[in-house]
């Protein structure tokens, strides 16, 4: 993969002479890494510049989704790339609310993808704090095992076991020290809800119908705060349906582009 900044990043570019539709950066959710979307890179078929950058580059313990979301510009910045559709998932969700607060010129249009506005509760604190040392003690096989039941939905988990399988690879692709900055990141951000009556550009929120850590209801509440946003469920995915259900997934996000964006 290229590395601009910080960063990684996986990109993938229309043909010569096809037509341009514009840029789409998608952001991975916790404790991935950007081969999650691997199964939306071929949106460059359909003419889009698409990139994917990897934040598992950034190591700091006290790493912040501000962190992140000025990575993130800097790398539209060093690309040349004026603006983009800008979709993310879970954590993913919490940078891209951060971009939008930060230099939201760059920002066409976003995807919200199993994800919410709010910031972590006492109790999820907590339980952060709980994975750091979980973390400590036994390594990112250990925030494999904890995570990938609430990342997969029971449809996912019962049937396509491969899934579970390539979801754990990508996990363990990633360092400790770039997961405990995640975690960290997850555990200190801003309550993003006061900015959702201030976005006014095309905007998909997708969620999968048997997500847990997000689940439809929490969607719900970002479309009522979205004035003109579309809401998408996803059946038979949890909270990765981009890679739990890809086709179904990447029919919702070809719609809005083509009609929205």
């Amino acid at each position: 993969m290229p590395t601009l900044g910080r960063l990684r990043y996986r990109e993938t570019l229309p043909a010569a002479g096809q037509r341009r539709c514009g840029t789409l950066l998608l952001i991975h959710g916790f404790p991935l890494n950007s081969r999650m979307w691997e199964g939306q890179l071929a949106f460059a078929e359909r003419g889009w510049h698409v990139i994917a950058p990897d934040l598992t580059t950034i190591v700091k313990a006290d790493a912040t989704v501000d962190d992140y979301a000025g990575e993130v510009i800097d790398l539209l910045d060093g690309l040349r790339v004026e603006d983009a559709v800008i979709g993310g998932l879970s954590m993913g969700g919490y940078v891209t609310f951060a971009v939008f607060r930060h230099a939201e010129r760059y920002v066409r249009g976003l995807i919200l993808a199993d994800t919410r506005s709010e910031a972590d509760t006492p109790e999820g604190v907590e339980s952060r704090t709980r994975m750091l040392q979980l973390l400590k003690d036994h390594g990112p096989a250990a925030i494999a095992d904890q995570m990938i039941p609430r990342l997969l939905g029971e449809t996912t988990r019962r049937t396509r076991p491969e899934v579970a399988e390539q979801v754990r690879a990508i996990v363990l692709e990633n360092s400790a020290d770039a997961i405990g900055a995640a975690i960290h990141a997850l555990m200190t951000r801003p309550d993003a809800t006061p900015l959702l009556s201030s976005i006014h550009v095309p905007t998909l929120i997708i969620v999968g119908d048997e997500d847990t850590l997000t689940p439809p209801s929490m969607a719900e509440e970002l479309q009522r705060g979205i004035a003109g946003s579309q809401l998408t469920v996803i059946t038979g995915s949890g909270h990765m349906p981009n890679v739990e259900a890809p086709e179904a997934f990447n029919a919702a996000v070809a719609s809005f582009l083509d009609r929205r964006v």
